[in-house]
């Protein structure tokens, strides 16, 4: 959606959650870190450390590869939004998304079967830890979506860890098919031309992938907010495998 007045704060997206939580069922926003809350400010900043003086991958100007957000988590938000307050005025920050219902359908029955199992380590980034005895979960990288309609995926390569070899082919498929031809062709590339100064877009976290090429230039800035973190569910016919 692209607003047509100023506002910097982000108090339309504020709203729009609330009445969502009021009206909807919606869980609240989550908090990102342990020293940061609801509203998160994404630029290429010296001030952006986090806790445990981390930064996060999302606010260098490094390339970021597919991923959902807090896969790390046992609870990840079924949810977020983006705001942009200043594009890449450069060329940089294009937002590619890729929907995962496209994806699985490019995949062999065997890489879905073992992604469905609570076989893989998924290391908390150390900017995201929240609780000193929480640095690491163990857990499935696919699970059915609440309403039992459809199946979500959770995935940020850099921090996930294969436990068995069954689990490592699966993983290894995936990531073979994120790079194929197959899934290039389903990807949306949404450019700054597309999103520009007060755009926001809301995704289904569970089921879109997000990636994000190289930032140029320095003074873009996003705000970010994710809400209604639901466990991330085996199916019952899965626990079994």
């Amino acid at each position: 959606m692209q607003l047509s007045f100023a506002d910097d704060e982000s108090k339309y997206i504020q709203k729009l959650l609330l009445n969502l939580h009021r009206h909807h069922g919606h869980g609240l926003p989550i908090t990102h870190s342990a020293n940061r809350g609801w509203m998160w400010d994404i630029r290429p900043s010296p001030d952006s450390f986090q806790s445990n003086n981390h930064q996060a991958r999302s606010e260098t100007m490094e390339r970021f590869p597919w991923h959902t957000d807090c896969s790390y988590e046992l609870e990840p938000p079924r949810f977020f939004a983006l705001q942009v307050l200043q594009p890449d005025r450069c060329g940089g920050g294009t937002l590619s998304v890729l929907n995962v219902d496209q994806l699985l359908t490019l995949l062999s029955p065997f890489a879905r079967k073992w992604l469905f199992t609570p076989n893989y380590r998924i290391i908390v980034p150390p900017e995201f830890i929240k609780s000193p005895e929480t640095k690491a979960i163990r857990g499935n990288l696919l699970a059915t979506n609440p309403n039992g309609k459809s199946t979500q995926l959770r995935f940020r390569e850099d921090i996930v860890t294969p436990l068995c070899q069954e689990a490592a082919e699966a993983l290894a498929e995936l990531k073979s098919v994120l790079l194929g031809p197959d899934a290039k062709r389903q990807i949306l590339n949404l450019t700054p031309a597309l999103l520009p100064r007060g755009s926001i877009i809301l995704m289904d976290n569970g089921r879109w992938l997000h990636a994000r090429n190289e930032v140029k230039d320095p003074n873009r800035h996003l705000r970010r907010v994710r809400w209604d973190a639901r466990q991330f569910v085996i199916p019952t016919a899965q626990l079994g495998l």
